[in-house]
Parts: structure tokens; C-alpha cells; sequence
């Protein structure tokens, strides 16, 4: 394996900004008081939380009490779904699409084995969301909700939440998002677009894993998915992770302060790596919304070849990338956004996602465009399909 590394797949994971690592360690150490305790020294600490919620908030524009610190955002999710689900019992409609994170998809395909009304609606082949079916789906329920991501994971594509929330006020429907790819990217305003619950992660954007927050708008009803203690207001039993708490306030700071770099030096480099891609690999499709989706992510299908393979030979030569078939699952279908999308059997399996940071460097786009091309020819030689195979092959 190579010693160098290019680190390409910060939509799954992103290294800990050194700013936020320095603002958690007193926590670690002298800080370390519980800050639900009536003493002195845990009152100090309950402040430093207090003034984490109010960054985290106002990295959304939202009201502090309407912040509650999660795990992660698939907790967040679950507890948003689920949560509705309890208040309003078997009366709710689920709306949900076909090329949600699992977080989403396999709660809402829970909540639907338990007896809920659960709808997911598709997509074109850019990725874009079926408004007119999201409508239909709406019309004449009541308790219905509404839940989509706001940037997709794998190909970047962003859905128009705005015009999803003028929907679901239109309709009378609640309406929650998976944010976790947007954060750091693009503006969140909760005020500009009203949605009543949002599930973000921290470690998707330089704060460390284990931690994430929830939005959940002024009057939204849900019972509680963690039961216990009087923690975040009722909402979520547990003592406050602090340390992880108070890192997550540092990261929103900082993307706050740092999206115009995502959306100009990040954007550009990303969009180097795919005019190179395009220019050097040929039969080689573009995945998603080019005109419309994150700054940092570029998703390619690479015809006749396995994305797996591909990843595996990146790896080897220090290049991080994901493939865009669930091989981690142990399966070997191809990534369920991708058949979402129609993308042609002759690619699907060759899916694979770069993603990007504010850390990745123009020596390495120059990296991978040196060592890819040569991946993918020897790929495609040794691989027994071709533009004369039968594409049902790759079915």
C-alpha cells in the first residue's frame, strides 16, 4: 500500500478539525463535572452546554430550546419518526422517497410492518424528487408526514426542501429532514425554510463521531424516544456527552464561517476531478443533479467494471473512495439510489463516490487522476463484459 494518502470520502466520515479537538479537551480533564448537578462546579459546566446549544442553534437560525443533542443523526432520525409515530398512533401517514439514508428507510419500513401507512416516492434520472407525486401522495390525508433528505449522500443531489415545506403547509403536513449532508455546504435557515424537525451529525462535518443534534420546531408534538431523566428538557433522557457537545458548537462555528470555501476552492477542486475523470476514462457516466447538488461530491458510474474492485485497487495505492454498491452489507445489489436513479445496468455496478473537504488538497485531485485511469483500464481488461456483452449480465 501506498504511504500516501488521499482522503476522498468525507461524506461518510471527516477527520476532526484541530479547533474543535482543542475546545473538548478541558473537558476531558479539569472540566469534568456533570452539569445536571446542583453544586457549583456543575452548574459551570451546565453553562458551557448552554452556550454550545446557542451556537448549534444559531448555526440553523433556530431557537435554542428547540435544540436537542442526540448521539447522531440516525438516532435523530429514529426519534423523529418514531416519535411522531407514537403521538399521532396508527392515524399517521409516513411520506418518505426511495433514495433516503437507512436511517429513514429502514425505520420507515419498521413503522410500516407495525401497521403505519407508509408511501416512498421516486426520483428521475438526475435524482430529483417527484413533486406532483408528493403532492398526490398529500392529498386528502391528515396526520400524513413528510420526510426527505436535503442533500443525498451518495450523488450530492439536493432536494428542494423549501418548496417540499410550501407543500406540506399547503397539504397540513409535518414536515422533517435528514440534513447531514447539507451541513457545512449550504445554508440552513429553519426561519427561510420551515421544516419542524431536522436530523444533523457532527462527525459528517469535523466534529468527531458520536454526536449530532435534533431540530425540532416550537409546537411540533412527539413523545420521547429516550426515557429517563429530565435531560434536553424532557425530550431525551441521558447525561450530557459535554466534551462531544461542546466540539459540535466548535464545528457549526467553523462551517458556518467556512462555507464560502466549500461552495469556490472545494466546489472547483471537485469539479477539476471530474472534467479529469471524464477526459481520461472513457464510457464513464456522471451521477445526480450536476446543476443542483453539494459542493464537495462527485458520483461516477464506470461502465463493464465493478465499483468494489475499483475501491479495492484505490485503496491499495492510499486513495479513500466509496462504492456505490452495498458490499459492506454483504450484498452484492447495487447502491439503492443509483437503481432509484434508472442509471443503466451496464454502470450500476460501477458506481463509486468521491467526496471531498476543506483538508483535500490540489496535489491530491493530481493524485488520482495520475492513478485512476491505469485502475480502470486494467479493470476493464481483465473484466469479461464490454460494450459487445449482454447488459442483462449485470442485472
Amino acid at each position: 500500500m501506498e504511504e500516501r494518502l488521499a482522503y476522498l470520502d468525507n461524506n461518510a466520515t471527516t477527520m476532526v478539525a484541530p479547533e474543535v479537538r482543542d475546545a473538548m479537551m478541558p473537558f476531558f480533564g479539569p472540566e469534568y463535572g456533570n452539569p445536571s448537578s446542583m453544586h457549583a462546579f456543575g452548574g459551570g459546566i451546565a453553562k458551557h452546554v448552554a452556550a454550545a446549544r446557542e451556537e448549534v442553534a444559531r448555526f440553523i437560525n433556530a431557537s435554542p430550546d428547540e435544540i436537542i443533542f442526540t448521539s447522531c443523526a440516525t438516532e435523530s432520525d429514529n426519534a423523529a419518526l418514531r416519535g411522531r409515530a407514537a403521538f399521532l398512533g396508527k392515524a399517521m401517514k409516513l411520506v418518505t422517497t426511495k433514495v433516503e439514508h437507512p436511517a429513514v428507510l429502514q425505520t420507515a419500513r419498521r413503522l410500516k410492518a407495525n401497521g403505519h401507512e407508509v408511501v416512498e416516492i421516486g426520483v428521475d434520472g438526475k435524482g430529483r424528487l417527484d413533486l406532483e407525486e408528493l403532492k398526490a401522495e398529500l392529498k386528502g390525508t391528515r396526520n400524513a408526514l413528510v420526510s426527505t433528505m436535503w442533500a443525498n449522500n451518495e450523488t450530492g443531489t439536493i432536494f428542494p426542501v423549501a418548496k417540499i415545506a410550501e407543500i406540506c403547509k399547503e397539504y397540513g403536513a409535518t414536515f422533517h429532514t435528514d440534513a447531514v449532508q447539507i451541513a457545512g455546504k449550504g445554508e440552513v435557515d429553519v426561519k427561510k425554510v420551515p421544516v419542524d424537525m431536522l436530523a444533523m451529525s457532527g462527525h459528517k462535518f469535523h466534529a468527531p463521531k458520536g454526536i449530532g443534534f435534533m431540530y425540532v420546531r416550537r409546537g411540533t408534538k412527539l413523545k420521547p424516544f429516550m426515557l429517563g431523566g429530565h435531560q434536553e428538557g424532557g425530550r431525551r433522557a441521558g447525561t450530557e456527552n459535554v466534551p462531544y457537545i461542546v466540539g459540535l458548537a466548535k464545528a457549526c462555528e467553523l462551517a458556518r464561517l467556512g462555507m464560502a470555501e466549500e461552495n469556490t476552492r472545494v466546489a472547483a477542486m471537485r469539479d477539476r476531478l471530474e472534467k479529469g475523470i471524464l477526459a481520461s476514462c472513457p464510457d464513464t457516466i456522471v451521477n445526480g443533479d450536476g446543476e443542483n447538488r453539494t459542493p464537495n461530491t462527485l458520483n461516477v458510474s464506470f461502465e463493464y467494471i465493478e465499483g468494489e474492485a475499483i475501491a479495492y485497487h484505490l485503496s491499495d495505492l492510499g486513495i479513500c473512495i466509496s462504492t456505490g454498491s452495498a458490499c459492506a452489507s454483504g450484498s452484492l445489489d447495487p447502491s439503492h439510489v443509483i437503481r432509484a436513479m434508472g442509471v443503466p445496468f451496464i454502470a450500476v455496478h460501477g458506481s463509486v463516490r468521491f467526496s471531498l473537504s476543506r483538508y483535500n488538497t490540489d496535489s491530491d485531485i493530481d493524485y488520482v487522476l495520475e492513478k485512476l485511469p491505469p485502475v480502470i483500464k486494467n479493470l476493464r481488461d481483465l473484466s469479461p463484459f464490454g460494450p459487445d456483452s449482454d447488459p442483462t449480465t449485470f442485472k
